[in-house]
């Protein structure tokens, strides 16, 4: 799992080079939201596919991607709740509160995504369970109830 951590957390960078990019290259031409808006689909679709494929080696599904998003609004409302409540209630700095923020929502989106792209296998880190033989091709006779 710590494997994983790392490549989410150099995906996470370079998705933010990406969106940032987009950003800077549409704002002239669409204006700042439009391409704040472009630049987040972008990141999160390159996002998506850079986990699959590298952080956690599993194979994108249509599935997968339409859950996908919401490991980003999870992050979303973390940090932004984290940042409102770090600098009005604890009087935390506003520089610092969103980096405490963050460091808050990283791990519970890592491990959001984590169980998004991996399903069952992300609960204990093992492959899932295989199926026992005679439950998958009962024997002649034999139905998958009556097995054994």
């Amino acid at each position: 799992m710590l494997r994983h951590a790392g490549r989410f957390v150099v995906v996470g960078v370079l998705n933010t080079g990406v969106y940032y990019g987009t950003y800077l290259l549409l704002r002239p031409l669409i204006g700042y939201l439009a391409a704040h808006l472009v630049g987040m689909v972008v990141a999160m679709v390159g996002s998506f596919f850079l986990n699959c494929l590298w952080t956690f080696r599993t194979r994108p599904t249509w599935r997968k991607f339409a859950m996908f998003p919401l490991t980003n609004a999870t992050n979303y409302v973390m940090t932004t709740v984290g940042v409102v409540l770090l600098v009005q209630w604890a009087r935390v700095d506003e520089v610092v509160a969103p980096l405490i923020a963050a460091a808050v929502a990283v791990p519970v989106t890592f491990l959001l995504s984590r169980r998004v792209l991996l399903g069952r296998r992300a609960d204990d880190g093992l492959p899932a369970r295989p199926v026992p033989a005679e439950v998958r091709r009962p024997g002649r006779g034999q139905t998958a109830e009556g097995a054994g």
